[in-house]
C-alpha cells in the first residue's frame, strides 16, 4: 500500500506502470479514474484513492468513459496475504452465476466468515462484490462488443436485461445505452482488446506454447496463439492475437453461447498471464540473486486451460522429454477428443477438443505407448476428476497411485496459474543451481515465475 504522497507522485506523473495498482476518484464530479487518465488533473484536496474499482462503486462514484477504469489490468492489495480471499475472488471473478453459499462450499466455510473476510479485506460484502463484477463486465462488453443488450445481460450473470439497466442506473447513473458507443451489427465472433502492463515478453510465452502445442486443438504464430475450448456446454475458439505497440491482445471468440462468457475470458487471461504485476515481481526475483537482464523480462506463466488437462500434461511428461510428451498428449486428444463442429472452429487446422475426464476414465488408453503403471495412473486420475466436484483440490491426488508431488506442484503452477510454486527439485533446475546458486525463498511469493527464469537461463547456457 503507498503513501498519500506516492499516490500524489503516481497520479501527476501518469506513469503506466501504476495502472490498476489504484484508482482516483474525484469528489466534485463523483468520476472515478486510472492514474493514467488523459484528462486534466484535480486537485489534491477534491481526490480520494481506493485499491479497487469496486470499493470506488461502493462509495457512489461512477467509472470515467474517457479512460475506462473497468479496463485497467486487476491487481489487489491484499494478493498473495490472504488465501482465502484470494480464492474466493478467484471463483467470483471467474463466474457470475456461483452462489455465494457454493462460494464457501468449495471455500470449505462458512457464509458469515466469508462475510467477515470481505468486510475486513475488501471493505464490502462477497454479494456487493459480486454484484460490482458483474456491472463491470457488462460495461465492458458494451464498451467491447455488438452482443445485443439481452445477451450482455445473460453473460454478466443478470437475470435480463431491464435488471441490467436498473442496476446500472441505480450503482453507475448511466444506462447500457449511454455506455455503448456505436457498433456494427451483431457478428458471429466477439472482438475483444485485452490490455497488458509491458513488459510482455511473447516471444517467450509463445515459443514455451508452441513446443507444447497440440496439433488440430492449438495452433502457435508469429504473433499469435489460437485453440479450441469447452467449459461446461460452451464450446468453440479463441484467437489471441498480440499487439506490441498497443500493450494489449485482440481476442477473437466464437462460442456456441454466452453464458460461461465470463468464465471463458478468465481462462483467456489466466493462459497468457495478462494480468501480472511484472515489475513487481522481477524486484523480488533480483532479490534472490539472479540476474535479469533485458531479453529475459517480461517473462509470464504459461497456463494450461483447465487443471485436468494440466495433470494428464504431467503424467504424460513423467520421466520422458518435451516432445515425447507432446507425442503421447497428441494421441490422447485425437482419439478421445471430440470434434470441433465446423461453425466454432476458425479452419480446418483447428477440429478437435481435448478430452473430458469421463472419455478418459472410460477408455483402457492401450494406444498410448508407455508403461501399463502410468495408464493405470492416468486412468485413475482421470476417475478421481469425474468424482470431484471441486477442481481446484489438487491436493487431493496425492491419493493416486503414481502422481507425486512434483506433478501436483507443476499443476497448480499451469493449470491454475498459482504464482509461488518453486519447483527446486526440477533435475533442469538442480543443474542449474549446481552451477549459479540463489536463494530462493526471496523470491516468495513469486516462486512460479523464478521457476520459469531458472528454465529460461537453462535454456541459454
Amino acid at each position: 500500500m503507498y503513501t498519500e504522497s506516492e499516490y500524489r507522485q503516481a497520479r501527476l506523473s501518469r506513469d503506466a506502470r501504476f495502472d490498476g495498482k489504484f484508482f482516483v476518484a474525484v469528489k466534485t464530479t463523483k468520476i472515478f479514474c486510472r492514474p493514467i487518465c488523459p484528462a486534466p488533473s484535480p486537485k489534491e484536496a477534491n481526490v480520494v484513492y481506493y485499491q479497487t474499482a469496486p470499493q470506488a462503486l461502493n462509495e457512489g462514484f461512477r467509472p470515467c468513459l474517457r479512460c475506462r477504469p473497468d479496463s485497467a489490468p486487476n491487481s489487489y492489495a491484499w494478493k498473495g496475504v490472504d488465501t482465502t480471499i484470494e480464492r474466493a475472488i478467484r471463483l467470483l471473478s471467474e463466474s457470475s452465476f456461483l452462489p455465494i453459499n457454493q462460494i464457501c462450499d468449495k471455500l470449505g466455510i462458512s457464509d458469515r466468515y466469508l462475510r467477515s473476510l470481505f468486510e475486513q479485506k475488501v471493505g464490502q460484502s462477497p454479494k456487493q462484490y459480486q454484484l460490482y463484477q458483474q456491472m463491470l463486465f457488462a460495461k465492458y462488453l458494451l464498451h467491447e462488443t455488438a452482443l445485443p443488450i439481452e445477451h450482455v445481460a445473460q453473460a454478466s450473470g443478470f437475470q435480463s436485461a431491464r435488471r441490467l439497466q436498473d442496476i446500472m442506473q441505480k450503482h453507475m447513473r448511466l444506462t447500457p445505452k449511454q455506455i455503448r458507443a456505436k457498433k456494427k451489427l451483431m457478428q458471429p465472433t466477439l472482438v475483444l482488446n485485452i490490455p497488458f502492463r509491458p513488459p510482455y515478453n511473447w516471444p517467450h510465452l509463445r515459443d514455451f506454447l508452441k513446443l507444447r502445442a497440440v496439433e488440430g486443438m492449438e495452433e502457435v504464430g508469429t504473433d499469435y496463439y489460437k485453440r479450441t475450448l469447452v467449459i461446461g456446454d460452451t464450446v468453440g475458439y479463441f484467437i489471441a492475437e498480440h499487439q506490441h505497440e498497443q500493450h494489449c491482445f485482440k481476442v477473437t471468440l466464437c462460442l456456441n453461447e454466452h453464458t460461461h462468457l465470463k468464465a471463458v475470458l478468465f481462462h483467456i487471461r489466466r493462459v497468457l498471464d495478462i494480468d501480472a504485476d511484472i515489475n513487481l515481481i522481477e524486484s523480488a526475483i533480483k532479490q534472490t540473486g539472479l540476474d535479469i537482464s533485458d531479453p529475459d523480462s517480461g517473462i509470464r506463466l504459461p497456463g494450461v486451460w483447465s487443471t485436468f488437462e494440466a495433470g494428464c500434461r504431467a503424467i504424460l511428461g513423467q520421466q520422458i522429454s518435451v516432445v515425447a510428451a507432446i507425442k503421447l498428449l497428441s494421441k490422447l486428444v485425437h482419439e478421445l477428443g471430440e470434434p470441433a463442429e465446423k461453425e466454432y472452429a476458425p479452419d480446418q487446422s483447428l477440429n478437435i477438443r481435448f478430452p473430458s475426464p469421463n472419455a478418459v476414465a472410460n477408455s483402457s488408453l492401450e494406444f498410448l505407448g508407455m508403461p501399463q503403471k502410468r495408464r493405470d495412473s492416468l486412468r485413475a486420475f482421470a476417475e478421481h476428476c469425474v468424482e470431484s466436484a471441486n477442481e481446484e483440490n489438487v491436493d487431493g491426488w496425492l491419493s493416486i497411485k503414481g502422481v507425486g508431488p512434483w506433478t501436483i506442484n507443476y499443476a497448480k503452477m499451469r493449470g491454475l496459474s498459482e504464482p509461488d510454486i518453486w519447483l527446486g527439485t526440477d533435475l533442469v533446475i538442480k543443474k542449474r543451481l549446481s552451477s549459479h546458486p540463489i536463494r530462493p525463498e526471496l523470491a516468495s511469493p513469486w516462486g512460479s515465475y523464478l521457476t520459469f527464469h531458472m528454465w529460461n537461463k537453462e535454456s541459454h547456457d
